[in-house]
Protein backbone atom coordinates (compact mmCIF):
# COMPACT_ATOMS: atom_id res chain seq x y z
CA UNK A 1 0.00 0.00 0.00
CA UNK A 2 1.58 3.31 -1.05
CA UNK A 3 1.89 6.26 1.29
CA UNK A 4 -0.56 8.66 -0.47
CA UNK A 5 -3.24 5.99 -0.32
CA UNK A 6 -2.68 5.50 3.41
CA UNK A 7 -3.05 9.24 4.00
CA UNK A 8 -6.26 9.39 1.97
CA UNK A 9 -7.66 6.34 3.75
CA UNK A 10 -6.86 7.72 7.21
CA UNK A 11 -8.39 11.06 6.24
CA UNK A 12 -11.57 9.42 4.96
CA UNK A 13 -12.02 7.10 7.92
CA UNK A 14 -11.25 9.89 10.42
CA UNK A 15 -13.70 12.24 8.69
CA UNK A 16 -16.41 9.57 8.64
CA UNK A 17 -15.86 8.74 12.32
CA UNK A 18 -15.93 12.46 13.20
CA UNK A 19 -19.22 12.89 11.32
CA UNK A 20 -20.67 9.86 13.10
CA UNK A 21 -19.76 11.17 16.57
CA UNK A 22 -20.99 14.68 15.74
CA UNK A 23 -24.24 13.33 14.30
CA UNK A 24 -24.97 11.34 17.46
CA UNK A 25 -24.28 14.47 19.49
CA UNK A 26 -26.53 16.51 17.17
CA UNK A 27 -29.45 14.18 17.87
CA UNK A 28 -28.78 14.29 21.60
CA UNK A 29 -28.57 18.10 21.60
CA UNK A 30 -31.88 18.37 19.75
CA UNK A 31 -33.62 16.06 22.21
CA UNK A 32 -32.12 17.85 25.21
CA UNK A 33 -33.19 21.28 23.99
CA UNK A 34 -36.67 20.21 22.91
CA UNK A 35 -37.64 17.67 25.55
CA UNK A 36 -35.14 17.89 28.44
CA UNK A 37 -37.74 19.21 30.87
CA UNK A 38 -40.06 16.28 30.14
CA UNK A 39 -37.17 13.85 30.53
CA UNK A 40 -36.22 15.38 33.87
CA UNK A 41 -39.79 14.94 35.12
CA UNK A 42 -40.02 11.33 33.91
CA UNK A 43 -36.75 10.44 35.57
CA UNK A 44 -37.60 12.14 38.85
CA UNK A 45 -41.07 10.54 39.02
CA UNK A 46 -39.78 7.02 38.40
CA UNK A 47 -38.93 6.35 42.04
CA UNK A 48 -42.11 4.40 42.78
CA UNK A 49 -40.62 1.11 41.57
CA UNK A 50 -37.35 -0.25 40.24
CA UNK A 51 -39.09 -1.71 37.17
CA UNK A 52 -40.57 1.68 36.28
CA UNK A 53 -37.18 3.30 36.89
CA UNK A 54 -35.52 0.83 34.52
CA UNK A 55 -38.13 1.43 31.83
CA UNK A 56 -37.77 5.20 32.20
CA UNK A 57 -33.99 4.92 31.87
CA UNK A 58 -34.38 2.84 28.70
CA UNK A 59 -36.72 5.32 27.00
CA UNK A 60 -34.60 8.29 28.06
CA UNK A 61 -31.44 6.74 26.63
CA UNK A 62 -33.19 5.96 23.35
CA UNK A 63 -34.36 9.56 23.03
CA UNK A 64 -31.02 11.05 24.05
CA UNK A 65 -28.97 8.48 22.08
CA UNK A 66 -26.74 8.33 25.14
CA UNK A 67 -26.68 6.51 28.46
CA UNK A 68 -24.07 9.04 29.63
CA UNK A 69 -26.51 11.95 29.33
CA UNK A 70 -29.04 9.99 31.40
CA UNK A 71 -26.34 9.22 33.98
CA UNK A 72 -25.48 12.90 34.40
CA UNK A 73 -29.15 13.85 34.89
CA UNK A 74 -29.67 11.02 37.39
CA UNK A 75 -26.55 11.97 39.36
CA UNK A 76 -27.96 15.48 39.79
CA UNK A 77 -31.26 14.10 41.12
CA UNK A 78 -29.50 11.74 43.53
CA UNK A 79 -27.25 14.47 44.89
CA UNK A 80 -30.31 16.70 45.39
CA UNK A 81 -32.16 13.91 47.20
CA UNK A 82 -34.94 13.77 44.60
CA UNK A 83 -34.42 10.05 43.97
CA UNK A 84 -32.80 7.30 46.02
CA UNK A 85 -29.51 5.62 45.15
CA UNK A 86 -31.31 2.32 44.49
CA UNK A 87 -33.62 4.00 41.97
CA UNK A 88 -30.66 5.75 40.33
CA UNK A 89 -28.89 2.43 39.79
CA UNK A 90 -32.04 0.94 38.25
CA UNK A 91 -32.38 3.91 35.89
CA UNK A 92 -28.79 3.54 34.70
CA UNK A 93 -29.26 -0.18 34.08
CA UNK A 94 -32.25 0.70 31.91
CA UNK A 95 -30.25 3.44 30.18
CA UNK A 96 -27.60 0.88 29.19
CA UNK A 97 -30.33 -1.24 27.59
CA UNK A 98 -31.66 1.85 25.81
CA UNK A 99 -28.19 2.62 24.48
CA UNK A 100 -27.96 -0.92 23.05
CA UNK A 101 -31.40 -0.56 21.46
CA UNK A 102 -30.27 2.66 19.76
CA UNK A 103 -27.55 0.68 17.98
CA UNK A 104 -30.14 -1.88 16.84
CA UNK A 105 -32.23 0.94 15.37
CA UNK A 106 -29.42 2.84 13.68
CA UNK A 107 -27.84 -0.12 11.86
CA UNK A 108 -31.03 -0.65 9.85
CA UNK A 109 -30.14 0.30 6.28
CA UNK A 110 -32.92 1.89 4.24
CA UNK A 111 -31.89 3.84 1.13
CA UNK A 112 -34.92 6.14 1.22
CA UNK A 113 -34.34 7.22 4.84
CA UNK A 114 -31.43 9.62 4.26
CA UNK A 115 -33.11 11.92 1.71
CA UNK A 116 -36.44 11.73 3.55
CA UNK A 117 -34.91 12.60 6.94
CA UNK A 118 -32.84 15.42 5.42
CA UNK A 119 -35.85 16.86 3.60
CA UNK A 120 -38.09 16.83 6.67
CA UNK A 121 -35.31 17.90 9.02
CA UNK A 122 -34.16 20.91 7.01
CA UNK A 123 -37.77 21.99 6.37
CA UNK A 124 -38.61 21.88 10.08
CA UNK A 125 -35.38 23.59 11.09
CA UNK A 126 -35.60 26.44 8.58
CA UNK A 127 -39.36 26.99 8.57
CA UNK A 128 -40.32 26.15 12.13
CA UNK A 129 -41.03 29.06 14.45
CA UNK A 130 -41.43 27.09 17.66
CA UNK A 131 -38.37 25.80 19.47
CA UNK A 132 -39.54 22.21 19.61
CA UNK A 133 -40.30 22.16 15.90
CA UNK A 134 -36.85 23.49 15.03
CA UNK A 135 -35.08 21.12 17.41
CA UNK A 136 -37.13 18.22 16.01
CA UNK A 137 -35.69 19.20 12.62
CA UNK A 138 -32.23 19.11 14.21
CA UNK A 139 -32.91 15.56 15.44
CA UNK A 140 -33.96 14.35 11.96
CA UNK A 141 -30.90 15.96 10.35
CA UNK A 142 -28.68 14.24 12.92
CA UNK A 143 -30.26 10.85 12.20
CA UNK A 144 -29.74 11.31 8.46
CA UNK A 145 -26.09 12.24 8.98
CA UNK A 146 -25.56 9.12 11.11
CA UNK A 147 -26.61 6.99 8.13
CA UNK A 148 -24.42 9.10 5.81
CA UNK A 149 -21.39 8.65 8.08
CA UNK A 150 -21.90 4.88 8.19
CA UNK A 151 -21.98 4.82 4.38
CA UNK A 152 -18.76 6.86 4.35
CA UNK A 153 -17.11 4.30 6.63
CA UNK A 154 -18.19 1.47 4.33
CA UNK A 155 -16.83 3.31 1.27
CA UNK A 156 -13.54 4.20 2.98
CA UNK A 157 -12.81 0.64 4.13
CA UNK A 158 -13.83 -1.13 0.91
CA UNK A 159 -10.42 -0.76 -0.89
CA UNK A 160 -8.57 -2.31 2.08
CA UNK A 161 -10.33 -5.64 2.11
CA UNK A 162 -7.48 -7.48 0.39
CA UNK A 163 -4.56 -5.45 1.72
CA UNK A 164 -1.97 -7.74 3.45
CA UNK A 165 -0.97 -5.19 6.11
CA UNK A 166 -4.59 -4.56 7.05
CA UNK A 167 -5.31 -8.27 7.22
CA UNK A 168 -2.29 -8.81 9.49
CA UNK A 169 -3.32 -6.06 11.94
CA UNK A 170 -6.92 -7.24 12.13
CA UNK A 171 -5.90 -10.87 12.54
CA UNK A 172 -3.71 -9.83 15.47
CA UNK A 173 -6.64 -8.02 17.13
CA UNK A 174 -8.78 -11.08 16.51
CA UNK A 175 -6.25 -13.23 18.36
CA UNK A 176 -5.39 -10.72 21.11
CA UNK A 177 -8.90 -9.95 22.34
CA UNK A 178 -7.61 -8.26 25.50
CA UNK A 179 -5.87 -5.59 23.40
CA UNK A 180 -9.02 -5.21 21.30
CA UNK A 181 -11.08 -4.85 24.50
CA UNK A 182 -8.80 -2.09 25.79
CA UNK A 183 -8.87 -0.31 22.42
CA UNK A 184 -12.67 -0.46 22.36
CA UNK A 185 -12.91 0.99 25.87
CA UNK A 186 -10.37 3.69 25.07
CA UNK A 187 -12.08 4.73 21.85
CA UNK A 188 -15.52 4.99 23.50
CA UNK A 189 -13.96 7.07 26.27
CA UNK A 190 -12.11 9.26 23.78
CA UNK A 191 -15.17 10.09 21.66
CA UNK A 192 -17.50 10.28 24.70
CA UNK A 193 -20.06 8.02 23.03
CA UNK A 194 -20.46 4.27 23.40
CA UNK A 195 -23.21 4.37 20.74
CA UNK A 196 -20.88 5.97 18.20
CA UNK A 197 -18.06 3.56 19.08
CA UNK A 198 -20.24 0.44 18.75
CA UNK A 199 -21.71 1.66 15.46
CA UNK A 200 -18.20 2.15 14.09
CA UNK A 201 -17.05 -1.33 15.16
CA UNK A 202 -20.17 -3.01 13.76
CA UNK A 203 -19.78 -1.20 10.45
CA UNK A 204 -16.14 -2.26 10.15
CA UNK A 205 -17.17 -5.86 10.89
CA UNK A 206 -19.95 -5.81 8.30
CA UNK A 207 -17.35 -4.71 5.72
CA UNK A 208 -15.14 -7.70 6.65
CA UNK A 209 -12.56 -5.14 7.77
CA UNK A 210 -12.03 -6.87 11.12
CA UNK A 211 -12.68 -10.43 12.40
CA UNK A 212 -15.70 -11.09 14.57
CA UNK A 213 -13.61 -11.91 17.63
CA UNK A 214 -12.01 -8.45 17.53
CA UNK A 215 -15.39 -6.78 17.07
CA UNK A 216 -16.86 -8.71 20.03
CA UNK A 217 -13.98 -7.64 22.27
CA UNK A 218 -14.14 -4.00 21.15
CA UNK A 219 -17.91 -3.80 21.62
CA UNK A 220 -17.60 -5.24 25.13
CA UNK A 221 -14.79 -2.78 25.77
CA UNK A 222 -17.04 0.07 24.61
CA UNK A 223 -19.47 -0.89 27.38
CA UNK A 224 -16.73 -0.31 29.95
CA UNK A 225 -15.61 2.91 28.25
CA UNK A 226 -19.17 4.18 28.05
CA UNK A 227 -19.67 3.68 31.78
CA UNK A 228 -16.35 5.41 32.54
CA UNK A 229 -17.40 8.61 30.71
CA UNK A 230 -19.99 9.57 33.33
CA UNK A 231 -17.59 8.56 36.12
CA UNK A 232 -15.00 11.06 34.86
CA UNK A 233 -17.57 13.83 34.31
CA UNK A 234 -18.93 13.46 37.87
CA UNK A 235 -15.59 12.99 39.59
CA UNK A 236 -16.06 16.08 41.76
CA UNK A 237 -19.79 15.49 42.38
CA UNK A 238 -21.20 14.76 45.86
CA UNK A 239 -20.67 11.27 47.26
CA UNK A 240 -24.31 10.22 46.69
CA UNK A 241 -24.07 10.97 42.97
CA UNK A 242 -20.73 9.20 42.58
CA UNK A 243 -22.09 6.11 44.34
CA UNK A 244 -24.66 5.64 41.57
CA UNK A 245 -22.16 6.25 38.78
CA UNK A 246 -19.50 3.99 40.30
CA UNK A 247 -22.07 1.20 40.72
CA UNK A 248 -22.77 1.35 37.00
CA UNK A 249 -19.05 1.29 36.17
CA UNK A 250 -18.47 -1.76 38.36
CA UNK A 251 -21.54 -3.61 37.10
CA UNK A 252 -21.21 -2.82 33.41
CA UNK A 253 -17.42 -2.94 33.25
CA UNK A 254 -17.12 -6.01 35.45
CA UNK A 255 -19.77 -7.88 33.48
CA UNK A 256 -18.03 -6.94 30.21
CA UNK A 257 -14.74 -8.37 31.48
CA UNK A 258 -16.44 -11.58 32.69
CA UNK A 259 -18.29 -11.98 29.38
CA UNK A 260 -15.06 -11.55 27.42
CA UNK A 261 -13.36 -14.14 29.65
CA UNK A 262 -16.23 -16.62 29.17
CA UNK A 263 -16.27 -16.19 25.40
CA UNK A 264 -12.51 -16.58 25.02
CA UNK A 265 -12.24 -19.59 27.33
CA UNK A 266 -15.31 -21.49 26.10
CA UNK A 267 -15.06 -20.73 22.39
CA UNK A 268 -18.86 -20.75 22.19
CA UNK A 269 -20.39 -19.96 18.79
CA UNK A 270 -22.63 -16.91 18.36
CA UNK A 271 -24.46 -18.36 15.36
CA UNK A 272 -27.62 -18.89 17.41
CA UNK A 273 -28.20 -15.16 17.94
CA UNK A 274 -27.94 -13.91 14.35
CA UNK A 275 -27.71 -14.87 10.70
CA UNK A 276 -24.61 -12.76 9.98
CA UNK A 277 -21.50 -11.97 12.02
CA UNK A 278 -22.49 -8.31 12.34
CA UNK A 279 -26.02 -9.24 13.49
CA UNK A 280 -24.54 -11.65 16.04
CA UNK A 281 -22.33 -8.95 17.59
CA UNK A 282 -25.18 -6.41 17.63
CA UNK A 283 -27.47 -8.90 19.32
CA UNK A 284 -24.73 -9.91 21.77
CA UNK A 285 -24.42 -6.23 22.75
CA UNK A 286 -28.16 -6.05 23.44
CA UNK A 287 -28.35 -9.42 25.22
CA UNK A 288 -25.38 -8.44 27.40
CA UNK A 289 -27.12 -5.29 28.68
CA UNK A 290 -30.56 -6.89 29.01
CA UNK A 291 -29.10 -9.89 30.85
CA UNK A 292 -27.11 -7.65 33.19
CA UNK A 293 -30.24 -5.66 34.01
CA UNK A 294 -32.38 -8.74 34.69
CA UNK A 295 -29.71 -10.29 36.93
CA UNK A 296 -28.82 -7.18 38.93
CA UNK A 297 -32.22 -5.44 39.23
CA UNK A 298 -33.46 -7.55 42.21
CA UNK A 299 -30.21 -6.80 44.07
CA UNK A 300 -29.89 -3.05 43.51
CA UNK A 301 -30.31 -2.48 47.26
CA UNK A 302 -27.25 -4.61 47.97
CA UNK A 303 -25.32 -2.86 45.20
CA UNK A 304 -26.27 0.54 46.67
CA UNK A 305 -24.97 -0.49 50.12
CA UNK A 306 -21.72 -1.69 48.59
CA UNK A 307 -21.29 1.61 46.72
CA UNK A 308 -22.02 3.58 49.90
CA UNK A 309 -19.30 1.63 51.70
CA UNK A 310 -16.81 2.36 48.88
CA UNK A 311 -17.55 6.08 48.54
CA UNK A 312 -18.27 8.03 51.67
CA UNK A 313 -18.82 11.79 52.02
CA UNK A 314 -15.51 13.57 52.26
CA UNK A 315 -14.55 15.37 55.44
CA UNK A 316 -12.86 18.57 54.38
CA UNK A 317 -9.96 19.31 56.76
CA UNK A 318 -9.95 22.91 55.56
CA UNK A 319 -13.69 23.41 56.03
CA UNK A 320 -13.10 25.89 58.82
CA UNK A 321 -10.90 28.09 56.65
CA UNK A 322 -12.52 31.29 55.47
CA UNK A 323 -13.21 31.49 51.75
CA UNK A 324 -11.01 33.93 49.87
CA UNK A 325 -13.01 36.37 47.74
CA UNK A 326 -12.35 36.44 44.01
CA UNK A 327 -12.50 40.26 44.12
CA UNK A 328 -8.79 40.95 43.91
CA UNK A 329 -8.08 44.64 44.71
CA UNK A 330 -4.81 44.54 42.75
CA UNK A 331 -6.77 43.69 39.59
CA UNK A 332 -8.56 47.06 39.58
CA UNK A 333 -5.64 48.53 37.66
CA UNK A 334 -6.38 46.03 34.87
CA UNK A 335 -10.08 46.48 33.96
CA UNK A 336 -10.47 43.26 31.96
CA UNK A 337 -9.00 41.20 34.78
CA UNK A 338 -11.16 43.00 37.34
CA UNK A 339 -14.30 42.15 35.34
CA UNK A 340 -13.28 38.48 35.34
CA UNK A 341 -12.88 38.65 39.13
CA UNK A 342 -16.41 40.08 39.41
CA UNK A 343 -17.82 37.32 37.19
CA UNK A 344 -16.12 34.66 39.33
CA UNK A 345 -17.69 36.13 42.47
CA UNK A 346 -21.10 36.28 40.76
CA UNK A 347 -20.74 32.61 39.85
CA UNK A 348 -20.08 31.83 43.50
CA UNK A 349 -23.23 33.74 44.50
CA UNK A 350 -25.24 31.87 41.87
CA UNK A 351 -23.99 28.51 43.10
CA UNK A 352 -24.95 29.47 46.66
CA UNK A 353 -28.46 30.37 45.55
CA UNK A 354 -28.73 27.11 43.59
CA UNK A 355 -27.89 25.22 46.81
CA UNK A 356 -30.50 27.26 48.70
CA UNK A 357 -33.13 26.47 46.07
CA UNK A 358 -32.34 22.75 46.24
CA UNK A 359 -32.63 22.75 50.02
CA UNK A 360 -35.85 24.76 50.33
CA UNK A 361 -37.82 22.12 48.42
CA UNK A 362 -37.05 19.63 51.20
CA UNK A 363 -38.48 22.02 53.80
CA UNK A 364 -41.90 21.85 52.14
CA UNK A 365 -41.96 18.10 52.68
CA UNK A 366 -40.23 17.85 56.07
CA UNK A 367 -39.43 20.97 58.07
CA UNK A 368 -35.93 21.05 59.54
CA UNK A 369 -34.71 23.95 61.67
CA UNK A 370 -31.07 23.36 60.81
CA UNK A 371 -31.72 23.43 57.05
CA UNK A 372 -33.77 26.62 57.41
CA UNK A 373 -31.01 28.27 59.43
CA UNK A 374 -28.45 27.30 56.81
CA UNK A 375 -30.56 28.84 54.03
CA UNK A 376 -30.97 32.07 56.02
CA UNK A 377 -27.22 32.18 56.73
CA UNK A 378 -26.53 31.70 53.01
CA UNK A 379 -28.85 34.58 52.20
CA UNK A 380 -26.93 36.86 54.56
CA UNK A 381 -23.70 35.81 52.85
CA UNK A 382 -25.23 36.45 49.41
CA UNK A 383 -26.26 39.95 50.47
CA UNK A 384 -22.77 40.59 51.81
CA UNK A 385 -21.13 39.34 48.59
CA UNK A 386 -23.59 41.32 46.49
CA UNK A 387 -22.63 44.53 48.30
CA UNK A 388 -18.92 43.73 47.91
CA UNK A 389 -19.31 43.19 44.15
CA UNK A 390 -21.14 46.48 43.66
CA UNK A 391 -18.53 48.30 45.76
CA UNK A 392 -15.74 46.62 43.77
CA UNK A 393 -17.29 47.64 40.44
CA UNK A 394 -17.84 51.18 41.75
CA UNK A 395 -14.12 51.42 42.54
CA UNK A 396 -13.35 50.10 39.06
CA UNK A 397 -15.48 52.84 37.49
CA UNK A 398 -13.39 55.53 39.17
CA UNK A 399 -10.65 54.70 36.65
CA UNK A 400 -10.53 55.85 33.06
CA UNK A 401 -12.46 53.06 31.34
CA UNK A 402 -13.47 52.36 27.79
CA UNK A 403 -17.18 52.39 26.99
CA UNK A 404 -17.33 48.63 26.59
CA UNK A 405 -15.72 48.00 30.00
CA UNK A 406 -17.97 50.55 31.67
CA UNK A 407 -21.06 48.97 30.10
CA UNK A 408 -19.94 45.51 31.18
CA UNK A 409 -19.50 46.68 34.77
CA UNK A 410 -23.04 48.12 34.75
CA UNK A 411 -24.39 44.80 33.44
CA UNK A 412 -22.58 42.85 36.16
CA UNK A 413 -23.98 45.18 38.82
CA UNK A 414 -27.48 44.52 37.47
CA UNK A 415 -26.87 40.75 37.58
CA UNK A 416 -25.77 41.07 41.22
CA UNK A 417 -29.02 42.88 42.05
CA UNK A 418 -31.10 40.19 40.31
CA UNK A 419 -29.30 37.34 42.09
CA UNK A 420 -29.76 39.08 45.43
CA UNK A 421 -33.49 39.36 44.65
CA UNK A 422 -33.66 35.62 43.95
CA UNK A 423 -31.91 34.82 47.24
CA UNK A 424 -34.26 37.14 49.09
CA UNK A 425 -37.30 35.45 47.51
CA UNK A 426 -36.12 32.03 48.70
CA UNK A 427 -35.50 33.22 52.26
CA UNK A 428 -38.33 35.65 52.88
CA UNK A 429 -41.03 33.90 50.86
CA UNK A 430 -40.36 30.21 50.40
CA UNK A 431 -38.81 29.45 53.80
CA UNK A 432 -41.66 31.32 55.50
CA UNK A 433 -44.27 29.44 53.46
CA UNK A 434 -42.66 26.09 54.28
CA UNK A 435 -42.68 27.05 57.97
CA UNK A 436 -46.41 27.79 57.77
CA UNK A 437 -47.04 24.31 56.43
CA UNK A 438 -45.24 22.86 59.44
CA UNK A 439 -46.75 25.22 62.03
CA UNK A 440 -50.31 24.70 60.80
CA UNK A 441 -49.73 20.93 60.37
CA UNK A 442 -51.11 20.97 56.84
CA UNK A 443 -49.90 19.37 53.63
CA UNK A 444 -50.47 19.91 49.94
CA UNK A 445 -52.76 17.52 48.14
CA UNK A 446 -51.01 14.75 46.21
CA UNK A 447 -51.62 16.59 42.93
CA UNK A 448 -50.59 19.91 44.47
CA UNK A 449 -47.32 18.52 45.86
CA UNK A 450 -46.52 16.96 42.50
CA UNK A 451 -47.12 20.29 40.74
CA UNK A 452 -44.93 22.20 43.21
CA UNK A 453 -42.11 19.66 42.95
CA UNK A 454 -42.23 19.57 39.14
CA UNK A 455 -42.32 23.36 38.89
CA UNK A 456 -39.44 23.64 41.36
CA UNK A 457 -37.39 21.18 39.31
CA UNK A 458 -38.10 23.15 36.11
CA UNK A 459 -36.92 26.39 37.73
CA UNK A 460 -33.85 24.66 39.19
CA UNK A 461 -32.91 23.47 35.68
CA UNK A 462 -33.18 27.05 34.44
CA UNK A 463 -31.01 28.30 37.31
CA UNK A 464 -28.36 25.79 36.26
CA UNK A 465 -28.70 26.95 32.64
CA UNK A 466 -28.29 30.57 33.77
CA UNK A 467 -25.04 29.72 35.55
CA UNK A 468 -23.87 27.99 32.39
CA UNK A 469 -24.74 31.09 30.34
CA UNK A 470 -22.79 33.28 32.79
CA UNK A 471 -19.77 31.06 32.33
CA UNK A 472 -19.88 30.47 28.55
CA UNK A 473 -21.63 33.64 27.27
CA UNK A 474 -23.17 31.40 24.60
CA UNK A 475 -25.89 33.28 22.61
CA UNK A 476 -27.83 30.10 21.78
CA UNK A 477 -28.03 29.09 25.43
CA UNK A 478 -28.95 32.68 26.32
CA UNK A 479 -31.85 32.53 23.89
CA UNK A 480 -32.91 29.21 25.38
CA UNK A 481 -32.89 30.77 28.85
CA UNK A 482 -35.05 33.74 27.84
CA UNK A 483 -37.46 31.49 25.94
CA UNK A 484 -37.80 29.37 29.09
CA UNK A 485 -38.96 32.49 30.96
CA UNK A 486 -42.06 32.64 28.75
CA UNK A 487 -42.64 28.89 29.13
CA UNK A 488 -42.47 29.24 32.91
CA UNK A 489 -45.01 32.06 32.81
CA UNK A 490 -47.44 29.94 30.78
CA UNK A 491 -46.86 26.88 32.98
CA UNK A 492 -47.51 28.90 36.13
CA UNK A 493 -50.85 30.03 34.71
CA UNK A 494 -51.79 26.45 33.83
CA UNK A 495 -50.92 25.23 37.33
CA UNK A 496 -52.95 28.07 38.81
CA UNK A 497 -55.99 26.93 36.80
CA UNK A 498 -55.54 23.33 37.95
CA UNK A 499 -55.37 24.50 41.54
CA UNK A 500 -58.58 26.50 41.17
CA UNK A 501 -60.21 23.42 39.68
CA UNK A 502 -59.34 21.42 42.79
CA UNK A 503 -60.75 24.22 44.96
CA UNK A 504 -64.04 24.05 43.04
CA UNK A 505 -64.11 20.30 43.65
CA UNK A 506 -63.83 20.99 47.39
CA UNK A 507 -60.58 19.10 47.95
CA UNK A 508 -59.79 19.73 51.63
CA UNK A 509 -55.98 19.76 51.30
CA UNK A 510 -56.14 22.25 48.42
CA UNK A 511 -58.42 24.59 50.36
CA UNK A 512 -56.18 24.56 53.44
CA UNK A 513 -53.01 25.21 51.47
CA UNK A 514 -54.42 27.41 48.72
CA UNK A 515 -52.54 30.59 49.57
CA UNK A 516 -49.25 28.77 50.24
CA UNK A 517 -49.56 26.87 46.95
CA UNK A 518 -50.12 30.01 44.86
CA UNK A 519 -47.47 32.05 46.67
CA UNK A 520 -44.92 29.26 46.17
CA UNK A 521 -45.56 29.13 42.44
CA UNK A 522 -45.27 32.92 42.27
CA UNK A 523 -42.00 32.88 44.23
CA UNK A 524 -40.50 30.24 41.94
CA UNK A 525 -41.52 32.26 38.89
CA UNK A 526 -39.82 35.34 40.35
CA UNK A 527 -36.63 33.37 40.97
CA UNK A 528 -36.71 32.13 37.39
CA UNK A 529 -37.19 35.69 36.13
CA UNK A 530 -34.24 36.94 38.16
CA UNK A 531 -31.91 34.33 36.72
CA UNK A 532 -33.21 34.69 33.15
CA UNK A 533 -32.00 38.31 33.14
CA UNK A 534 -28.45 36.95 33.04
CA UNK A 535 -29.04 36.42 29.31
CA UNK A 536 -30.23 39.94 28.52
CA UNK A 537 -26.82 41.62 28.00
CA UNK A 538 -25.70 38.81 25.68
CA UNK A 539 -28.83 38.99 23.55
CA UNK A 540 -28.89 42.79 23.53
CA UNK A 541 -25.38 42.79 22.13
CA UNK A 542 -26.32 40.29 19.40
CA UNK A 543 -29.54 42.17 18.54
CA UNK A 544 -31.74 39.26 19.59
CA UNK A 545 -33.48 41.09 22.43
CA UNK A 546 -35.82 44.02 22.03
CA UNK A 547 -37.46 45.48 25.13
CA UNK A 548 -36.75 42.30 27.11
CA UNK A 549 -38.34 40.07 24.47
CA UNK A 550 -36.73 37.83 21.88
CA UNK A 551 -36.53 39.53 18.49
CA UNK A 552 -38.50 37.43 15.99
CA UNK A 553 -38.52 33.62 15.78
CA UNK A 554 -35.83 31.73 17.60
CA UNK A 555 -32.49 31.81 15.84
CA UNK A 556 -29.97 29.07 16.09
CA UNK A 557 -26.47 28.34 15.14
CA UNK A 558 -26.00 25.91 12.30
CA UNK A 559 -27.28 22.47 13.33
Amino acid sequence: MNEPFIIIFLLNIAGAAALLIWSVRLVRTGVERAFSNHLRLWLRRSGSSRVLATFTGTISAILLQSSTAVAIMVSNFVSAGSIATVVGIAILLGADVGSALVVQILVVKQTFLVPLLLLLGVALFLRGHQRRVRHSGRILIGLALIFVSLDMIRAATAPLMGDPATIAVMEYLGQDMLTAFVLGAGFALLVHSSVGAVLLFITLLSQDFMPQSAAVAMVLGANLGGAMIANILTFSAPAQARQVILSNVILRGGAACLTLLMLTSSGVSLAWIGSTEAAQVINLHLLFNVGLTLIVLPFTGTVAKLAQSLIKPKVDPDAALERVSALDPTALATPDRALICAVRELMHIGENIEAMLRSVDKLYKNWDDKTAETIIANDLQVRKNDFQIKLYLAKLNRNELGEDVRQKSIELSAVAVDLDAASDTITRNMVSLAKRLDTDAIRFSVAGQKEISDFHDRVLANVQLALQVMMTQNPNEARELVAEKEDIRILEQELHKKHLSRLRDGLVESIATSNIHQETLRALKQINTSFSKVAHPILSESGDLLESRLAGPMKDAAP
